[in-house]
């Protein structure tokens, strides 16, 4: 009995010993968990899954695999377990939505469990609120929106998909619109504090487990895109207002949102209306740098003889500057613009129906 008494451990002495083998237990990073998880794999598997790796990538996992040695068979479950516990997240958000794979998630391990690994997923895909908010249906986001302040609104509608966003911002009232748009455009200017104010309202009012970095995507381009996918009354409204308010703006939004490759989607009626406002030599200049696609389009719908003179024209162009192939592109756009407002034609954008002939 003494000698039993002398091998027992205290519960204070197990528990020492347990936070001590916590601490000895190796911590892997996410290259060292990418490395085990190919080794336990197998070559042949580990081979094509390291194809889709970019150089650098895979050179830091080959190294990780070289360099790891006599990993606990313990530490290798635990990896296994969590990278499926990962996927079937993923699998869940892209079948449902966060919402959804939250409950899933839920069911199959427990509300804890579910939180940490929504959690895990988020920051090894570096997953933003923005990307969780994709999955959250337009009219929620919609009604999210008309509550917050226009800088709130452009911040997420800046890091949506043009599509949605271009949706969501169509049902906004007509004053908002705007208002979103120019602070779009304008974002690189929003503070550290802002993102952090706007990030702790998503978190709260969504209810969601938003975690990432919040982006600060924005500018004349984003809402260019937006705005090719909005309706004519919203996107005339939105750039009439920018224009009163910044006028350099609109204009740099205006150029970017109807760009010169896009012409070869027009009819051939519209092209030969832009092409009789336009002198040959800006035609020319403006061909030096594009597809062969929009060239023979152009050709198309020239007359034989116009059409000859100007391949000539262009066969004994010289080098030019990019500058000037821009301002001569500009220029034919400004004519398709000024034409569209007369309504002679009419510019095909973002989803609308294609035009029959």
């Amino acid at each position: 009995m003494a000698e039993k008494a002398l091998v027992e451990k205290k519960p204070e002495d197990r528990q020492l010993e347990k936070n001590q083998a916590e601490i000895a237990r190796p911590q892997l990073t996410p290259i060292q968990k990418c490395a085990l998880l190919l080794i336990a794999f197998g070559t042949e598997i580990a081979g094509e899954i390291m194809r889709n790796f970019t150089e650098k990538e895979g050179e830091k996992i080959s190294i990780a695999i070289a360099t790891m040695h006599n990993v606990p068979v313990d530490v290798l479950s635990e990896t296994i377990e969590e990278f499926y516990q990962m996927m079937m997240a993923n699998k869940y958000i892209i079948q449902g939505g966060i919402h959804y794979a939250r409950e899933a998630l839920e069911h199959a391990f427990g509300l804890k469990k579910a939180e940490e690994i929504l959690k895990r997923v988020e920051a090894a895909t570096e997953v933003s609120a923005f990307y969780l908010l994709q999955t959250v249906d337009d009219k929620q986001l919609l009604n999210f929106l008309q509550n917050e302040h226009p800088q709130t609104a452009a911040l997420i509608l800046a890091n949506l998909k043009p599509q949605q966003s271009a949706n969501i911002l169509s049902e906004l009232p007509e004053e908002y619109q705007y208002e979103i748009a120019y602070r779009v455009a304008t974002m690189e200017k929003t503070s550290p504090e802002l993102i952090e104010d706007i990030e702790d309202v998503l978190r709260e009012q969504m209810g969601s487990i938003f975690g990432g970095g919040l982006s600060k995507t924005g500018g004349a381009e984003t809402v260019a895109e937006i705005l090719n996918s909005v309706s004519r009354t919203s996107e005339k409204n939105i750039l009439n207002n920018l224009r009163e308010r910044d006028a350099d703006l609109a204009t740099e939004i205006n150029d970017l949102m109807f760009i010169f490759e896009d012409l070869i989607a027009l009819p051939s009626t519209a092209i030969q209306a832009i092409l009789k406002e336009v002198q040959s030599n800006t035609i020319a200049l403006a061909l030096k740098a594009t597809t062969p696609e929009l060239r023979d389009k152009i050709f198309a719908n020239m007359s034989e003889r116009a059409s000859a003179m100007l391949k000539e024209e262009l066969d004994y162009m010289g080098p030019v500057r990019l500058k000037d192939v821009e301002d001569a592109q500009k220029s034919i756009l400004d004519v398709a613009r000024r034409l569209e407002e007369t309504g002679e034609i009419q510019l095909a954008r973002g989803e609308e129906e294609e035009l029959v002939e």
